[in-house]
């Protein structure tokens, strides 16, 4: 017996403004037959010029891009055109922004890590419940203090690091260890994982692959 929602062309549109990434997203979805992608945007504003004419059923949308975020995206997307559902699509683990982007709208929250038969289980549920709930979300929204915690995000703000942070963060990059950074330093290796243990809660990553990749993608370094 076959799912008639299978049976039906899902439309999709894709923002992200690095285009291998974004490509790599399409065709890694081209075994689902029944998911088309009809639009890319490098940013916020370019997806909200062309979604009349591609009129996508989904968007996948990353946060951080220049001109218009995913933040102030999704909150224009939900008021201009309710029908679409906004899946975010991106890098950012910090617990709330997953609350507060459920709060301007958006049907899903998802990891760029994420495998693409779990990009296409939310695009499926978003279609047929207008949501999507993975582990990740569920673990925010059952937190008791969640109506408690006011988080209003700005991804458009110069991130500012101090130059011992930067030294740290760069070494970080380099791949050397806690203890070899604190030779380097000067300091203890304890300082060391205060130092990067503040940037990961700052940039709301969880180990040094994610401040390694948050500080490429920001430029944090020289």
């Amino acid at each position: 017996m076959h799912d008639p929602l299978s049976m039906n062309l899902i439309k999709v549109a894709i923002a992200d403004d690095h285009k291998i990434f974004r490509k790599g997203v399409v065709h890694s979805m081209r075994a689902y037959t029944n998911i088309k992608f009809v639009m890319e945007a490098d940013n916020g504003q370019e997806l909200l010029a062309k979604i009349p004419e591609a009129d996508p059923d989904i968007i996948l949308c990353d946060l951080r891009m220049p001109v218009k975020d995913g933040i102030d995206t999704t909150k224009q997307i939900t008021k201009e055109f309710p029908n679409i559902r906004v899946i975010i699509l991106t890098m950012y683990e910090d617990e709330r922004f997953v609350g507060h982007l459920m709060d301007c709208g958006a049907a899903g929250y998802l990891l760029k890590s994420t495998e693409p038969s779990e990009i296409k289980r939310a695009i499926m549920d978003v279609m047929s419940t207008g949501f999507y709930l993975n582990p990740f979300v569920n673990k925010v929204l059952i937190k008791k203090n969640y109506s408690k915690q006011k988080f209003n995000p700005s991804l458009n703000s110069e991130i500012v690091i101090s130059e011992r942070e930067k030294e740290v963060l760069t070494l970080v990059c380099m791949e050397f260890t806690a203890s070899e950074i604190a030779l380097k330093m000067n300091i203890s290796a304890r300082t060391v994982e205060a130092i990067k243990d503040r940037l990961m809660e700052r940039f709301g990553v969880k180990n040094s692959v994610g401040l390694v990749f948050f500080a490429m993608k920001n430029q944090l370094i020289d």
